[in-house]
């Protein structure tokens, strides 16, 4: 399949400055992933006086498939395309830091460890209020600081927790959080887990006085790293070497609540794509009603969507009476629009994904981490609203968009209202600006709150 062509300012941003730091900021839809591939094959054109082999990167697995699904072989020959944790671990393993089983993968183990250390330093206090918190709290606050690169008590003490405004652990119950990260460490049998990697890789690259393997990086979705992996991401490229950051904050889905500035890239100025070319005008229009839900309020670096001229059918808000209803409903609609569009159903996590996975034909395709093969036309494909980051369908189909579901429960319960708002909220955007035409959205019972109440964004039904 042949590269896109750059479109408008796009071509600006393509030929950028072959060496220093750069960020593209844009909008669901404004072609940061096109941008991302061009960008990386003009670094990689062994034409150039900048030519030198480059890494494209990212979050998200079956971007990856996708992502080389559409590589063009002839201008794309000197690039490497990985996510993140695959540069890391063969990073790691070639500088003999990395062996078999040495990463903590399994995320209830994780959690079962980190409940453990709550329990073993929370016996020398009667009754202390902070050990009352899910482990939920715990196991994210954790899991933040590692993906900052906090390595020592006195700095996790002093850190600013830019954009946590759902943290609910105090200042001077810090020295006790760090303590029980210390005892999950000692616990831990694995040498690292998915979140500290990143630190071992800086630290490694520190000590590396050898030639980097990759003289370019281009990190696409980059609003889905942690500070401490781009940062691992910038000591990977020599001094003669340039790293380029797509993203688009308001997708931020995976907890870190970070700006590209917390990475402490050095960056001059910032490119911001506003324009929207996937979505239709209707859609583009509630992604933009989205973007200004309160659970979006003082986020950095926020590049507001403007809607394109394009135009189709409303999105459609479908009320059903019960769940099972709504399973047919979906299956069924699906099933037609498939038969001459790319239909995705997608949803919040994987026990929603599985009250309709076996309803659904035999031939759709699960989005899913460990895809290896994208196949492009029509079809039904489904999965999370995390495994479709950086993909576009002709048609999109939202299940389960009540207020039981969204917010998610357990998710309230550890983080409150506000956290768990931010962060399915934000999930939220995701599924809805995947939708290039066509948009629907059910749920039964109550409507999630998550949504904009304006009734001119929609055509409602109800079954």
């Amino acid at each position: 399949m042949s590269l896109p062509k750059p479109i408008g300012r796009q071509k600006e941003v393509l030929c950028l400055p072959a060496r220093g730091h750069f960020a593209v900021l844009g909008t669901a839809g404004s072609g940061k992933t096109t941008l991302a591939i061009l960008r990386a094959a003009y670094l990689a054109d062994s034409g150039t006086d900048h030519y030198g082999k480059t890494l494209l990167v990212t979050f998200n697995k079956a971007l990856v498939t996708y992502l080389k699904h559409i590589q063009d072989r002839q201008l794309l020959g000197n690039v490497v395309i990985e996510n993140y944790h695959t540069f890391a671990r063969g990073y790691l393993a070639a500088r003999n830091k990395l062996s078999h089983n040495e990463i903590l993968s399994d995320s209830d183990r994780r959690e079962a460890l980190v409940k453990q250390g709550i329990k073993l330093i929370s016996q020398r206090y009667d009754s202390y209020p902070l050990f009352k918190l899910p482990v939920e709290m715990f196991s994210e606050e954790l899991r933040w600081m590692a993906q900052h690169g906090i390595t020592t008590c006195e700095t996790y003490k002093n850190v600013e927790r830019v954009g946590r405004a759902e943290a609910r652990i105090e200042r001077q119950d810090r020295e006790l959080v760090f303590e029980i990260y210390q005892t999950y460490r000692n616990l831990r049998s694995h040498k690292y887990d998915w979140d500290d990697i990143a630190t071992a890789v800086c630290t490694e690259f520190d000590a590396d006085n050898s030639t980097r393997l990759y003289r370019h990086i281009v990190i696409d979705e980059g609003q889905d790293f942690s500070p401490e992996m781009i940062r691992s991401l910038a000591k990977a490229i020599p001094p003669n070497g340039s790293l380029t950051f797509f993203g688009d904050v308001a997708q931020q889905i995976y907890g870190h609540r970070m700006s590209w500035r917390s990475a402490e890239l050095n960056i001059n100025k910032v490119w911001e794509f506003k324009e929207n070319y996937r979505n239709s005008k209707q859609i583009a229009q509630l992604g933009l009603a989205i973007s200004k839900m309160p659970y979006f309020k003082g986020v950095p670096d926020l590049v507001e969507p403007v809607s394109p001229p394009a135009d189709g059918p409303l999105p459609t808000l479908v009320e059903c009476s019960s769940i099972d209803q709504e399973i047919v409903f979906v299956v069924k609609q699906a099933i037609q629009l498939a038969k001459t569009q790319s239909v995705a159903v997608l949803f919040r996590d994987r026990q929603d994904e599985k009250l309709i996975k076996r309803s659904l034909p035999t031939a759709s395709i699960r989005l899913h981490r460990e895809m290896t093969t994208w196949q492009a036309g029509s079809g039904i494909r489904y999965g999370t609203y995390h495994s479709a980051k950086g993909l576009e369908f002709d048609a999109v189909i939202l299940p389960f968009c009540n207020n039981s579901k969204l917010p998610d429960t357990e998710a309230v319960a550890a983080f409150g209202e506000v956290g768990a708002a931010i962060q399915d909220g934000r999930l939220l955007y995701v599924g809805v600006t995947r939708a290039k035409t066509r948009l629907i959205i059910t749920y039964s019972g109550e409507i999630t709150g998550l949504l904009p109440t304006n009734t001119s964004l929609y055509e409602k039904v109800s079954l």
